[in-house]
């Protein structure tokens, strides 16, 4: 980054503010005069997103990267500065998996998915989408993706320097917004909170964003990742107001499904379930061979799948209806105790008490 300050660079920005709170669509923060960093409350701030169902956004059903557009487009209505570097293809349940040999090639994407050309416009970076694949040059229709986790680190050790000129870290690592909710044992195999462990494992804020399906589960409707990226905004501009956003953990925030007009539930603070929603049996299928099949898992006491924790992150969204907000520690010891407890108890209060509404 510039070694100018957040302070600074908020203050420099904040005279394109006009024209970002006019795109179409997107939160407009209220303003009065003399009050234009009120009106973009991230001007300033840069931010770097991925995700693990890629950039391409080209499927019907929305599971291959169109929630990372709505979060772009939210981030700068906000007037934060954003560059994407996600995989090249769908790297779903890759968690923290990274490519220890060959050439990571980070193409720029030029075409972007219709409606979603301008929405950085205003931006220094001007958004700029890059999609990394594992080739020792152009990236094409079949190239090998990189992992989710590969592009963070891709991007805080030498991309972001080398492509937007960034040469301190960003402020923020935003991760999603995933096609279906990252909660309870899945959270061990989601490459979008793999990709925000990378960040904190550099000291850099993370917030993985997913968001839930339809009633079928097979689809992902564009409203349901709209109002997660404006709610996520908002979000992000009170932790940053307050001080908390912090590099010793990550958030996991789960959306619940909103496409039939109901509104979200008020947030929740959960802990991450050890219940399994979705189950991953093997049949086999020959000698050597076994065919993968996934399925949601049913409430039956005493089966594997079923929620144990009280406070569970699944319990929250499923059955209540909430917005899931769970704190993640790269720190797998048992019975670790936080570096900074304080912040995490402030972190809570904001989400029990302060935070925006779905």
């Amino acid at each position: 980054m510039s070694p100018m300050s957040p302070t600074t660079r908020r203050i420099g920005l904040a005279a394109v503010g006009a024209a970002l709170i006019a795109a179409a669509g997107v939160t407009a923060y209220a303003t009065t005069p003399g009050t234009a960093e009120k009106a973009l409350p991230l001007a300033g701030m840069r931010i770097l997103i991925s995700n693990d169902d890629s950039m391409q956004a080209a499927k019907a059903s929305n599971s291959d990267g169109l929630g990372l557009y709505e979060l772009r487009r939210a981030m700068c209505a906000a007037g934060a500065d954003v560059v994407v570097m996600a995989p090249w293809q769908v790297q779903s349940g890759k968690g923290t998996a990274v490519t220890n040999g060959g050439v990571l090639t980070a193409q720029r994407r030029t075409a972007l998915p219709a409606g979603y050309e301008n929405d950085c416009a205003q931006a220094p970076s001007r958004g700029a989408v890059y999609g990394v694949c594992l080739a020792d040059g152009p990236c094409t229709k079949d190239s090998p993706s990189a992992t989710p986790a590969d592009t963070v680190k891709l991007a805080l050790r030498a991309g972001l320097k080398a492509k937007a000129g960034w040469t301190e870290a960003p402020d923020l690592v935003l991760t999603g917004i995933n096609s279906g909710p990252n909660v309870s044992a899945s959270v061990n195999d989601s490459g979008t909170v793999g990709a925000a462990v990378a960040a904190i494992d550099q000291g850099v804020p993370a917030i993985a964003f997913s968001s839930s399906g339809d009633e079928s589960n097979l689809n992902f409707p564009r409203v349901n990742y709209r109002a997660n990226a404006e709610f996520g905004a908002r979000f992000v501009a009170g932790l940053e107001e307050r001080g908390l956003l912090t590099g010793d953990f990550a958030l996991k925030v789960d959306y619940p499904d909103v496409s039939t007009g109901q509104r979200a539930g008020t947030p929740a603070w959960t802990s991450v379930g050890r219940g399994a929603v979705v189950w991953h049996a093997y049949e086999q299928t020959g000698d050597d061979s076994f065919e993968i099949g996934l399925g949601f898992c049913e409430e039956t006491p005493g089966e594997p799948c079923t929620e144990t924790v009280k406070d569970a992150d699944s319990a929250a969204l499923f059955r209540d209806g909430r917005i899931a907000i769970a704190p993640v520690t790269a720190d797998r010891t048992y019975g670790a105790k936080e570096a900074h407890p304080e912040t995490l108890r402030k972190i809570r209060r904001y989400v029990e008490h302060d935070a925006p509404r779905g």
